[in-house]
């Protein structure tokens, strides 16, 4: 059919001959006008004539129909009848998805994740060994390399805190000036007994000097293990990654206390034991204990004591009893919050750590008060390390407060004023 249209292009002529013979008969259409229009009509024509020589199925759609079942996993597609599978035909990867590609990207954002959440603090060299006839630990710190860059003009001025702790005795070195390489070499020595160091853990926090502020945190390294790589008989050197932080995690302290539940009468009695190792609060290198126990339930705060006051210690021994009155059917609701305080005679007394337990408290503070559930009628004791609180106390108080418990253990109310 496309042939006998090539050859017989006079139907289309003809045509444009009577539309021509048409607009004659118009004295109105200018003779340019007339012209213009012949050549558009054989333009035109001319494009037909090319599209009705085009074949009427092209490879390249054919093409595009074999990959179309590879992509869509589709088996039943219909191809129509022009189409047959070719059994030696090989898969093309064109327009496939590889996995491979995926994965790997994949793996390079989790890299990337780590490496921007690790955030890169440099690292710090530095030298252990133990000296028997002072039974002492001499902690040399070396050098620390690739510091981050704390000041406007792309330099640091860090120094390096040095604890062994639990102990409290803190060392300090030198501050080195304009520079993310610093070469400290300096010696501390703690006296400690060889037997104690299986349980110590050395603490070096990296600040950036600050004249007119507060100094930046740089970064800190903990090293758990003392006898990690060597038993300290020589002097071992020791490279470890500072870890970003933006405040030193150096251990507030512990409390020691019991808890005794008497079901049939209804009594927890929690007994405030000592505390060791809390963190000095006074300018003389001490603190003025005291403890508060608070009940609380469901969100509210039912009762308050606390114990007396020790003076200028950072281990103070209490040995002193709290007494709450406690149904059995409310203990599943109840919890008690354990603040350890320093006594201001001017001014606030501020909060030297904190810890909860109860049956929706969390690690130690929950096995604690499982245990005593499981031993009714007998002291169940342990140690527990004190935590920064989250909020301060007035939020903690406020959102307390606010919360209108409607449990099994209601708030005593005072008597409504006539």
């Amino acid at each position: 059919m496309a042939t006998e249209k090539v050859k017989d292009p006079m139907g289309s002529t003809g045509f444009l001959e009577a539309a021509v013979k048409i607009s004659h008969t118009s004295p109105d259409i200018p003779t340019d006008v007339q012209l213009s229009m012949r050549e558009h009509f054989l333009r035109r024509t001319q494009r037909m004539q090319r599209q009705t020589t085009e074949p009427a199925s092209s490879t390249r759609h054919n093409s595009f129909k074999r990959h179309l079942p590879r992509q869509m996993q589709v088996g039943s597609l219909d191809l129509g009848n022009d189409y047959v599978v070719d059994k030696d035909e090989k898969p093309t990867s064109i327009g496939r998805i590889q996995p491979e590609l995926y994965q790997q990207k994949a793996s390079e954002s989790e890299d990337s994740s780590k490496t921007s959440s690790g955030k890169n603090c440099g690292r710090i060299n530095f030298s252990l060994k133990y000296d028997y006839e002072n039974e002492a630990l001499l902690v040399n710190i070396l050098r620390a390399v690739d510091l981050p860059a704390k000041d406007l003009c792309g330099t640091s001025d860090p120094y390096v805190k040095v604890y062994l702790l639990p102990d409290r005795k803190k060392f300090q070195t030198r501050v080195h000036r304009k520079t993310l390489n610093p070469t400290f070499s300096e010696s501390f020595q703690f006296s400690v007994p060889y037997e104690e160091l299986a349980v110590r853990k050395l603490h070096m926090s990296v600040f950036d000097f600050d004249r007119f502020s507060r100094h930046d945190m740089i970064g800190e390294v903990v090293l758990e293990n003392l006898f990690e790589t060597s038993d300290l008989s020589r002097e071992t050197n020791i490279w470890r990654d500072i870890q970003y932080a933006t405040s030193e995690s150096v251990d507030l302290g512990e409390i020691m206390f019991s808890l005794c539940y008497l079901p049939t009468a209804g009594r927890l009695t929690l007994t405030v034991i000592k505390c060791r190792n809390l963190k000095a609060m006074d300018i003389t290198g001490y603190s003025d204990p005291y403890v508060k126990v608070s009940l609380i339930c469901d969100g509210r705060r039912l009762k308050k004591k606390k114990t007396s006051i020790k003076k200028n210690t950072l281990n103070p021994t209490y040995n002193e009893a709290i007494i709450f009155d406690i149904p059995p059917d409310s203990m599943d609701h109840v919890s008690l919050h354990i603040s350890v305080m320093d006594y201001d005679l001017v001014g606030h007394n501020e909060i030297i750590g904190v810890m909860r337990v109860g049956s929706h408290a969390e690690g130690l503070g929950r096995d604690h008060w499982n245990e005593m559930l499981a031993y009714p009628r007998k002291p169940i004791a342990h140690w527990h390390p004190l935590l920064e609180p989250k909020k301060s106390e007035k939020e903690w108080k406020a959102r307390t407060a606010s919360f209108d418990s409607q449990g099994s253990c209601p708030s005593p109310r005072p008597p409504a004023s006539p």
